[in-house]
């Protein structure tokens, strides 16, 4: 899983694109929508620190403007 810089997702609102496996899923707006998207993907949302699953760009999970 990717979690790309913060930018615009078009609502004027901070968000992260999230992708799984290459492929877009979705934008976060905080951490917990991140661990949303891991629930989705099979992944456990425990491990949202380690690198070796999520992929933090431009920050980690405390970067959100």
């Amino acid at each position: 899983m990717i979690v790309r810089p913060v930018g615009d997702d078009g609502s004027g609102e901070p968000a992260r694109r999230v992708d799984v496996d290459g492929s877009p899923v979705g934008h976060a707006h905080s951490a917990s929508d991140v661990t949303e998207f891991m629930r989705r993907a099979d992944l456990d949302a425990a491990l949202i620190d380690d690198p070796g699953i999520v992929e933090w760009q431009g920050g980690g999970p405390d970067v959100w403007e």
